[in-house]
């Protein structure tokens, strides 16, 4: 019998994060608790594109290398997963044909990278979706029009980082002590959620401390917005299933029933 699945928010970090224990750990605990999808949706931080575009439904998804910087082994990185075809025709015909592009785009590393860590076996059809708006109550409706995925089987995950202000950063070390800007505004969004306060968390822009040094640009906070759309009850208390700081950034992650 098809399980029905959460939907995530997640921080996916840089490459980096396949070398750093505690991170990895803790996603590939998430991971252990979670009922073993059918299919996996994920939306990344590193893909807008408008109309709505899909990425490749080809067994062995080729994955992109959109860094640069790092250690040669990072740009070696497989995760062969099979296609996802039947996903790609089910959103279609959610969204609307004419609404969706379908792509041959291999998958950025803000799908791989976690995914590496917490589905391993590289053995669930992945689909990767692109962001077509940065407008929280777009991004929310888009996302309660994917719900009924969950009940499919699918897991939905929105990746991205709860602060992401890298160009005000001063130290590029695992453990640095995170800024003002982005504890104030993790805090909030903690709080925000642990009450369910959605229209709040909309409103982030006119309400949250620390911008725009946490956000100078949305596209790592906008995938919030789809997997909270994605909730069975959207005034529903959210508990985070990982906290702390990576480089001084937020890696809040939550999970929504």
């Amino acid at each position: 019998m098809t399980s029905k699945q959460p939907a995530l928010y997640i921080g996916h970090g840089a490459p980096l994060l396949l070398d750093d224990p505690i991170w990895s750990g803790e996603l590939e605990n998430w991971a252990n608790r979670l009922e073993k999808p059918e299919a996996i949706l994920i939306v990344s931080a590193h893909w807008e594109s408008a109309p709505l575009a899909l990425s490749s439904i080809e067994d062995g998804t080729p994955l992109i290398y959109d860094f640069g910087g790092f250690d040669p082994k990072f740009y070696n990185l497989q995760y062969r997963a099979p296609g996802a075809p039947d996903l790609a025709s089910r959103i279609k015909s959610i969204v609307g044909e004419s609404q969706t592009h379908q792509s041959k785009r291999g998958l950025d590393h803000g799908a791989y990278v976690p995914l590496l860590k917490m589905f391993p076996g590289a053995d669930i059809p992945v689909l990767q979706m692109s962001i077509p708006t940065f407008a929280p109550e777009k991004l929310y409706e888009l996302g309660k029009k994917l719900a009924p995925l969950r009940d499919e089987g699918v897991l939905i995950i929105g990746s991205g980082f709860l602060t992401h202000g890298l160009p005000y950063l001063k130290e590029f070390r695992i453990e640095a002590t995170p800024p003002t800007w982005s504890v104030e505004f993790d805090l909030w969004a903690k709080e925000v959620l642990e009450r369910g306060a959605v229209d709040e968390l909309m409103n982030y822009k006119a309400l949250a401390p620390g911008l725009p040094y946490a956000h100078p640009t949305v596209e790592h906070f906008a995938p919030i917005f789809l997997t909270l759309g994605a909730a069975s009850d959207t005034e529903a208390p959210i508990k985070s299933e990982i906290d702390g700081y990576w480089m001084g950034l937020s890696k809040r992650s939550f999970q929504v029933a």
